[in-house]
């Protein structure tokens, strides 16, 4: 057996894999395969085993058949479509934490705006005794590369709108990069309503009222430049989506399947 093969058969150790990577994707043919490059040079530095799962959300490029491509050529790779009725980021995310298998799940953008060497901040033993770790552009210590001015205050509008309605803790609830202990994400999202802009905010209200431990981590965060957010549209929507957040919660709707808060 060769030393590749040795490797892969290391990370794609399904028993339990002490890891799991869930990337979300929704048009994502260019992008996918620079970035599953650098997570697999990741992987290989490490020494737990690993599993990547990519969720292809109604995409109308060859995101599927990228994405199938490269679990040939990466083995630790899944790929799971969302149903055709059924679309969203929220959706995806929710889909791909609850097939993992990992001891840590973790949410990684496509794009791979926060570099991937940064994780290792994300695991033990830098976050002892945290349920979920999130990331942040706004943190102490956090950088912002190649930002223009007005995507920043886009980003800070809709901050402000998050702190005002929902969560008064965090600096940046909207990073794309979280990761979560496996029998908190198989809690959170076995109840997680949100396939929209506002499922963020949802796990981290959920989270908040279980009484699980957060911890804002600050990351150097690469600007993309095909972001598709909107100020207006986002932040109406935001608002619309935390106030039905906290009718599901006074009507009970996050309530875990022991009939615990």
């Amino acid at each position: 057996m060769t030393v590749m093969h040795m490797e892969y058969n290391r990370l794609s150790n399904q028993s339990r894999p002490f890891l799991s990577i869930i990337i979300p994707a929704h048009n994502e043919e260019k992008r996918l395969p620079p970035s599953l490059a650098d997570i697999d040079t990741f992987l290989r530095s490490q020494d737990y085993t690993a599993e990547v799962i990519i969720v292809e959300n109604g995409s109308s490029d060859r995101t599927l058949e990228v994405a199938q491509e490269n679990a040939k050529k990466y083995p630790y790779i899944r790929v799971i479509q969302s149903p055709d009725s059924l679309r969203g980021k929220g959706l995806a995310v929710k889909q791909g934490m609850l097939a993992a298998n990992g001891d840590w799940r973790f949410i990684c953008d496509a794009d791979l705006s926060m570099k991937i060497d940064d994780l290792v901040n994300f695991l033990p033993p830098h976050v002892e005794g945290y349920d979920v770790i999130i990331a942040s552009r706004e943190a102490e210590g956090a950088q912002r590369v190649d930002e223009p001015e007005y995507r920043h205050f886009m980003g800070r509008i809709n901050n402000i709108i998050i702190k005002l309605a929902a969560l008064r803790d965090f600096e940046d609830t909207q990073c794309g990069f979280k990761m979560f202990r496996r029998e908190v994400a198989e809690d959170l999202f076995g109840v997680q309503r949100m396939n929209g802009i506002g499922f963020d905010v949802e796990l981290l209200f959920i989270a908040k009222k279980r009484g699980y431990s957060i911890k804002e981590v600050p990351i150097t965060w690469y600007y993309d430049p095909y972001s598709t957010m909107r100020l207006w549209d986002d932040s109406v929507k935001m608002l619309k989506e935390i106030w039905e957040i906290r009718q599901n919660w006074r009507k009970g709707n996050y309530v875990k399947k022991d009939n615990q808060t």
